[in-house]
């Protein structure tokens, strides 16, 4: 099984948790950003990461798009279980999911390349680096006014998300696609000095679904 990515997507470490949630081995191709598109438009039609080759007999070539991989995982490699037995519960959770990927997710790229451009330029001040984050900015249009707005939808999603403080879990009593898609999506937060020290629970709880997957913990963590 390969995973297609880019090393720092935290849509692409979305699909890793779950993959290492279920025991699932597989190998990683790392792809350029930009060249991507000659290698994944032939496979998905899309040019978006992550993309999973399953590489087995009567399965998919190829699955676009973390909700989806989730979901063929969890057809496919149905133990343990991510999605919830309890058909509301598993709606609720899969609304969850589908929020931070739409809002929750988009508003961590904001914050983490506004910050990568400024005070965090100093984690990695080179030319490729720094010429990467500005064409990231470039792409996505992030500004002081769109930065603004990310903040605002972050501060919606602590508020849900403070659940955690009291409950292991989002929705239900077991690890769920909820969990392993707010552990990832807000993972690029972890540099952020005033993220950590405002939200440890947070990044606690992060903390726990990483080694639960059997993933690296994110950078700042």
């Amino acid at each position: 099984m390969l995973l297609l990515q880019f090393s720092t997507s935290h849509y692409c470490r979305k699909a890793r948790l779950a993959l290492g949630y279920k025991g699932i081995s597989y190998q990683v191709e790392n792809l350029t950003p930009g060249l991507h598109t000659l290698k994944l438009k032939p496979l998905t039609g899309l040019t978006t990461v992550p993309v999973l080759l399953p590489q087995l007999e009567g399965q998919p070539q190829a699955i676009a798009d973390s909700t989806r991989i989730f979901k063929y995982l969890e057809h496919h490699y149905p133990q343990p279980p991510l999605f919830l037995s309890d058909l509301q519960q598993q709606t609720q959770a899969a609304l969850l999911e589908d929020w931070l990927d739409e809002s929750i997710g988009t508003a961590t790229r904001f914050i983490y390349y506004q910050f990568r451009s400024g005070e965090g330029k100093v984690i990695d001040p080179s030319l490729s680096s720094q010429l990467v984050i500005q064409v990231v900015r470039w792409q996505y249009q992030i500004n002081s006014a769109t930065v603004e707005l990310a903040k605002t939808r972050l501060q919606t999603a602590f508020e849900v998300l403070a659940v955690w403080k009291h409950q292991p879990y989002l929705v239900g009593d077991q690890i769920s696609i909820a969990d392993l898609s707010a552990a990832a999506l807000l993972s690029p937060l972890a540099l952020i000095p005033e993220y950590r020290e405002d939200y440890p629970w947070l990044f606690e709880r992060i903390k726990e679904i990483h080694s639960l997957c059997q993933e690296p913990f994110p950078p700042g963590l």
